[in-house]
């Protein structure tokens, strides 16, 4: 891991505020529905007054619990600290919480602060995140369309048709979306309706948010869809059954992903040491922040194992010109699903399948401060 150079004007004050952002027309995956998306956000300041801002997402309840863990545990380690120091920053907020959770809140509490912390470093340098890393050449970065949630009162298959078309129209060779929710032979209609507007050449991600009770019955379920060449089907158990994961990659001919849950490099080198995935998708607000996606990265490259990393393409687009082992971003083309965008102003959107990499300096987010006041479940603090 390279050495920062020093900028020299240390962290004088972090503050954390939640927000929560009502979901219209509320969709669902394969075990449960969402009504709203709460998200904490993390403003970092030096005393030369260069500001900073990460996030992460908090679930769709109790977001003001990610909201106090950096008030009260861990904002200390960072205030007073020259931002180039965020490695070691890092490292102590880790040690001081382990007894509090190694994933979960206190890791996302962590992405927050450290996202901030990177967008303090990149403003120092004059360099947006992804030229501040290393990317000298790309102007934009592959994405697939990522939706296929199930919706209440609509005919699943003919509802799937119709939003994987809509895809297809707006340039996308990639698509992904859900199953594990309805019956077998009910998921079998979904995913053809998905195939068929798609057509054979394109690609078609099936994501089961760990719907499956075991191996055996993932395994019979992904035997069955594989007759649509899924490539990939992704958190078919709960994510922290790694022995699971790599039962069924043995068992299956599909591809198998996951990781958006995953923390740290020590939870992406136990999928990577077990074999358990054929790529893997980190999420840089859940994981630690980007000085756990930049190890994680490092890590999976050395095994050659692609990345695809979850969710939040307004901060993975960076990442993933910087970090070749990243192969394709997930995007939702609106706020209907994902409503982070409601926070931000407004950002260059995908053109056939492809996301234009911000130039500005910092991380590549512009908070809209009325956006934030309109959401706000707190106050900054």
């Amino acid at each position: 891991m390279e050495t920062l150079t020093p900028i020299d004007s240390p962290i004088s004050s972090i503050q954390a505020l939640t927000v929560s952002v009502p979901l219209e027309n509320p969709p669902a995956h394969s075990t449960r529905s969402l009504t709203q998306r709460q998200y904490t956000v993390a403003r970092v300041r030096t005393h030369d007054d260069l500001e900073g801002m990460g996030f992460c997402y908090s679930g769709d309840r109790s977001g003001q619990l990610v909201t106090g863990f950096i008030r009260e545990l861990l904002a200390d380690h960072a205030v007073g600290r020259d931002p180039a120091q965020v490695h070691e920053i890092w490292m102590e907020m880790y040690r001081d919480a382990l007894l509090l959770g190694r994933r979960g809140a206190v890791l996302r509490a962590m992405s927050a602060i450290d996202s901030a912390i990177w967008d303090i470093i990149a403003k120092a340098r004059g360099l947006s995140l992804h030229r501040l890393l290393g990317n000298s050449s790309l102007d934009s970065i592959p994405c697939y369309a990522s939706g296929g949630y199930y919706r209440q009162g609509m005919d699943p298959a003919e509802y799937i048709r119709r939003e994987v078309s809509g895809y297809v129209d707006a340039g996308f060779d990639a698509v992904k979306i859900k199953v594990g929710r309805l019956p077998l032979q009910d998921e079998l209609m979904r995913t053809r309706a998905a195939r068929e507007a798609l057509g054979p050449d394109r690609m078609l991600m099936l994501d089961a948010n760990n719907a499956w009770k075991d191996p055996a019955t993932a395994i019979h379920n992904i035997n069955a869809l594989a007759e649509f060449n899924p490539f990939w089907v992704e958190e078919p158990l709960l994510p922290d059954d790694v022995f699971g994961h790599a039962e069924i990659r043995r068992s299956v001919r599909v591809p198998i992903a996951t990781g958006e849950i995953e923390a740290t490099r020590w939870g992406f080198n136990e999928l990577l040491k077990r074999q358990a995935a054929d790529m893997l998708q980190p999420d840089a607000t859940v994981m630690g922040g980007i000085s756990e996606f930049i190890r994680v990265a490092e890590m999976a490259d050395e095994h050659q194992v692609p990345l695809y990393p979850h969710a939040m393409h307004q901060l993975h687009v960076s990442l993933a010109a910087a970090n070749p082992i990243t192969r394709m971003v997930e995007y939702f083309t609106d706020n209907s699903i994902l409503n982070l965008g409601v926070l931000l102003e407004d950002s260059a959107p995908a053109v056939n399948g492809r996301l234009p990499l911000p130039d500005d300096p910092g991380i590549g987010l512009n908070f809209n401060p009325r956006a934030l006041e309109r959401y706000a479940v707190d106050a900054w603090e």
